[in-house]
């Protein structure tokens, strides 16, 4: 830790933070232009308690910031005149890193999972299939529920088609229908997405890995 906020610590007689240690330290690159980087003539300064300072020429703001053993920050470029901070630039992309380090805690990742089953299933083990369903809606992951044709099933499309929205009928509170059921080769297949993941267009299979689930 030490050596990334070492590596991200930018010169006070330099610009721009080098990518590569910006990419280190937060793993999104962005510019910001502080010390002499900041080539407009004044700036609106907020100082390092974030009491307003008033507008002032940029080398004027520039010297508080160093008698402060600071970084002058051009946080608000758009502006006229631009916003600049009065900071610890190093220790603020050390913070603003570990703030998404927090943020990223607590982000799930959506995947596919994957339920299949035989046209000839049985009533019970049906049920089963529903359940299993039900549960990893219920998890927060999506659902390629498949039925596979072998032989001269796959000429009776319409057995997996029932089938499916036999399992979409049971899950129907809880689930929104991404992909209908569609014929891929010898699968019929169709894709269920937790309500509150519910897409305005279909999505192609391409995306998350899909894990396999329960076969039949």
């Amino acid at each position: 830790m030490t050596t990334l906020l070492t590596r991200a610590i930018v010169s006070r007689q330099s610009g721009y933070v080098a990518k590569e240690n910006a990419n280190e330290v937060t793993g999104i690159v962005r510019e910001l232009r502080i010390n002499e980087a900041i080539r407009v003539p004044e700036v609106l300064v907020i100082g390092a308690n974030g009491e307003k300072l008033g507008v002032m020429p940029v080398a004027r703001a520039l010297e508080i910031a160093r008698e402060q053993d600071s970084d002058l920050v051009e946080v608000a470029p758009n502006v006229r005149p631009p916003v600049c901070r009065i900071l610890d630039y190093g220790k603020f992309k050390y913070e603003q890193a570990r703030r998404e380090r927090e943020a990223r805690k607590h982000q799930r990742q959506v995947v596919t999972r994957q339920v299949r089953f035989r046209p000839k299933i049985t009533p019970h083990d049906m049920e089963l299939k529903a359940r299993v369903t039900e549960k990893l809606l219920r998890e927060g992951d999506k659902v390629k529920v498949s039925v596979m044709f072998r032989g001269r099933e796959v000429t009776y499309p319409e057995l997996g088609r029932n089938l499916l929205d036999q399992i979409y009928d049971k899950v129907r509170g809880i689930a929104a229908l991404e992909k209908p059921a569609s014929l891929e080769g010898r699968f019929m297949t169709m894709i269920l997405a937790p309500a509150a993941f519910k897409q305005p267009k279909p999505h192609s299979d391409d995306g998350p890995p899909v894990q396999a689930a329960a076969e039949q």
